[in-house]
């Protein structure tokens, strides 16, 4: 999805990636997915950040390596980017996975001060699970930019997140079995066609 968003908008914004906190590197990077599945060359992406080798809720991974993690070194190095730059920033699961023993990802959120694009699935259990983190990120005073949906379409699904959720669905992807640079670029067409999300790239 982060490809897809970079792909989309690199054409009419500096565009970069940044995934603050990723866990299960003993596995897969997504940095590196996202750098090669955007098909961009030159700097792209911020590799920096924590990272963690279990595949499992940052807070859980560091346990497991005798740390306890802290944002603030996050929000500096944010903070010290080129201010001219728009960002497409991954989490690490869900709004409130914690990432220490007070800490949600979704206080990491509110510190870098950018909207949210929430990716749902289409399938069953979606509006509540989309609705929910709707919910926890409005009270919070983060802005939801829109929904992007993954899967098989699902009208009746769309129309209740957009209705109950007072947000708009900005994209509708079908899931890819195999992901490759050239299905992600036809994949990324289907990505806010209607340029709801540019005013956030301003």
């Amino acid at each position: 999805m982060s490809a897809a968003l970079i792909v989309r908008y690199r054409r009419i914004a500096a565009v970069r990636y940044w995934k603050p906190v990723q866990t299960g590197t003993n596995q897969d990077d997504d940095t590196r997915t996202v750098l090669t599945l955007s098909g961009e060359a030159g700097p792209v992406a911020l590799d920096e950040g924590i990272r963690l080798p279990d595949p499992l809720s940052p807070h859980l991974a560091a346990r497991r390596v005798g740390r306890r993690l802290d944002i603030a070194p996050l929000v500096a190095l944010s903070q010290a980017q080129d201010p001219d730059t728009r960002w497409v920033v991954e989490g690490a699961g869900g709004v409130l996975v914690p990432i220490n023993e007070t800490t949600l990802m979704v206080d990491l959120m509110v510190e870098l001060g950018m909207p949210a694009v929430v990716v749902a699935r289409t399938a069953l259990g979606t509006i509540n699970h989309t609705l929910l983190t709707i919910e926890a990120l409005r009270a919070r005073q983060v802005d939801v930019a829109g929904i992007v949906m993954n899967g098989p379409p699902n009208d009746e699904n769309r129309w209740s997140i957009e209705t109950y959720g007072g947000v708009s669905v900005v994209g509708q992807l079908p899931r890819l079995d195999t992901v490759t640079a050239d299905g992600l670029a036809r994949q990324a067409e289907a990505v806010d066609p209607h340029g709801r999300l540019s005013r956030w790239l301003a």
